[in-house]
């Protein structure tokens, strides 16, 4: 049994013909006649009575009419959700992040979509970097954000934000006066260390000059913690300056430049290169991209006067 027989077989019920039926379907009488033929011994019941040169509905005739019409109104109904569907997009879209990212990057790109696609829910599934690239490949998250880079080949990667990571103190710590920080200046000094992740490869590949002289003091998984211990004068933390400008602003931090030259962090939306993407996966792309943040590198600042953190939206690739 397919649909068009359905249509068929109402065709002729509406019709009370075979040959107008054979007509209003652009098919032959004998074309038609064989459908009803297929529907009755799949039905194992004759549908339609010949009295003459009218017809007439069996009773098994009639329920199958009636379970006829519900069965196209249902397709007619989930092709109207589907044509709905790409008018306004629903659903849900699930993306892997860090929390540092939830927090810092994505609240505006989260807001903005929220306002052009209301009907589609957002779930975010909180990993670490090599979990959210794991996360996308195997399909359990449809975007990932991430630090980069990614070098996985099923993998489609935009970038999409970037800044540096800084040195963070108390305002109280002697080396928060110093305009830029160089590895020897963390000699024998308590220091504050993401415990894994790209970030804290590219600390340990600055500190190797002085790594027997480093004095790791705690390693943490989360940044808050860190800004907390570092305002607690536990020790030097390190953190991206845009997941520190809140403290910075407010006096409670002081966060460096690192030296001899800025650490920078690259951010990167990842997705399945072979995935479908609905309008609603297609449109969160676009927000994505159309926030795309660099922290520009600042001017060395002048004696007795704030460190300025200069920003600028600038399109992919740019």
């Amino acid at each position: 049994m397919d649909l068009d027989q359905l249509h068929t077989f109402l065709e002729i019920v509406r019709l009370k013909s075979f040959s107008k039926a054979a007509q209003s379907c652009f098919r032959t009488q004998p074309a038609v006649s064989a459908q009803v033929r297929q529907l009755e011994q799949e039905m194992t019941a004759p549908l339609f009575e010949r009295l003459g040169t009218k017809i007439a509905l069996t009773p098994a005739g009639h329920i199958f009419a009636e379970y006829a019409e519900q069965i196209l109104d249902l397709k007619r109904r989930a092709q109207d959700s589907i044509n709905e569907l790409e008018r306004v997009p629903r659903g849900e879209l699930v993306i892997a992040a860090n929390e540092a990212t939830c927090i810092y990057v994505l609240p505006r790109v989260f807001s903005e979509y929220k306002k052009r696609f209301p009907n589609v829910q957002i779930l975010v599934d909180r990993s670490y970097t090599s979990r959210v690239v794991e996360a996308v490949v195997d399909n359990q998250a449809d975007f990932g954000i991430t630090q980069l880079p990614v070098t996985e080949k099923r993998l489609q990667v935009a970038k999409i934000h970037a800044d540096e990571i800084k040195a963070l103190f108390h305002p109280r710590h002697p080396l928060a006066q110093k305009e830029r920080i160089n590895p020897q200046d963390l000699v024998d000094i308590p220091l504050l260390l993401p415990k894994a992740g790209h970030t804290r490869s590219l600390l340990n590949a600055w500190l190797e000059p002085v790594e027997d002289q480093v004095v790791i003091s705690m390693e943490l998984d989360s940044t808050e913690m860190l800004k907390r211990f570092t305002m607690a004068e536990l020790g030097v933390g390190f953190v991206a300056g845009s997941h520190c400008r809140e403290e910075v602003a407010a006096g409670r931090l002081v966060a460096r430049r690192l030296g001899p030259e800025p650490m920078v962090r690259q951010i990167g939306l990842i997705y399945r290169k072979d995935k479908a993407l609905s309008k609603a996966a297609l449109g969160f792309i676009e927000v994505t991209m159309s926030h795309a943040v660099t922290e520009a590198a600042a001017p060395p600042k002048r004696p007795g006067t704030a460190e300025r953190t200069v920003v600028r939206t600038t399109p992919l690739g740019h």
